[in-house]
């Protein structure tokens, strides 16, 4: 039988292996990840669905991106807005829910194009690239899962920076456990941007994006 040290250094090695891909996602996306103030200009800004309300308006943590994008196309650090995700039945609307926030927050309506399969982080990206021919963006998303958001978007072919909202304050228990989930998350995350798997639906490529980039602000 293993004594208690064995133990102790197996359950140490355990650890060790179970976070080695949050760390990786951290270590390797250090230099891309800025805080809003920080970002510089990007053509495009991503933002990653979150969630809504019953009555079919963004979470907190989703209008708090959405802040985001809208100040980074205020201050003419970005000229579009991709948003992205799940419309995949009737009664939920993510994209059509942050495009009208978007206008509400003095965002033109004709520079925020709708991704209406952005069914995961890594459909996002992939689909942000191949559908829409983003080859440069912002990527905004909470701080806990910007890491994973930046490796995949980057993974995807899109030179990325990413533009994070730390979230303690407004949400402290939701953005706690977002770091905790962050942990087994990274494991896909790393598969994802080492592999490269197709999206779940990726369907045919889209002007939306360009088309937003052409019209004077």
């Amino acid at each position: 039988m293993p004594g208690v040290r064995t133990w102790a250094a197996l359950l140490a090695l355990a650890a060790l292996a179970g976070m080695a891909p949050y760390a990786w996602l951290n270590a390797t996306t250090l230099e891309q990840r800025k805080a809003p103030y920080a970002a510089v200009a990007e053509p495009v800004a991503i933002v990653l669905g979150a969630g809504l309300r019953e009555d079919g308006t963004p979470t907190t943590l989703l209008a708090r991106r959405l802040d985001i994008a809208a100040q980074l196309y205020s201050t003419e650090r970005v000229e579009a807005v991709l948003v992205s995700g799940d419309n995949s039945v009737s009664s939920y609307n993510e994209p059509d829910s942050m495009r009208a926030y978007l206008a509400a927050a003095g965002v033109p309506r004709d520079k925020v194009v709708a991704d209406y399969a952005g069914f995961s982080t890594w459909d996002t990206c992939a689909r942000a690239q191949r559908v829409f021919g983003v080859r440069s963006a912002s990527v905004i998303t909470q701080n806990f899962h910007l890491p994973r958001a930046v490796k995949l978007c980057s993974s995807a072919g899109i030179d990325t920076q990413g533009v994070g909202d730390a979230g303690y304050r407004a949400r402290t228990f939701a953005t706690a456990y977002g770091y905790v989930r962050e942990i087994p998350a990274a494991f896909t995350g790393a598969y994802q941007a080492l592999v490269r798997p197709e999206p779940r639906f990726l369907g045919p490529e889209e002007p939306g994006i360009r088309e937003a980039l052409s019209r004077p602000r």
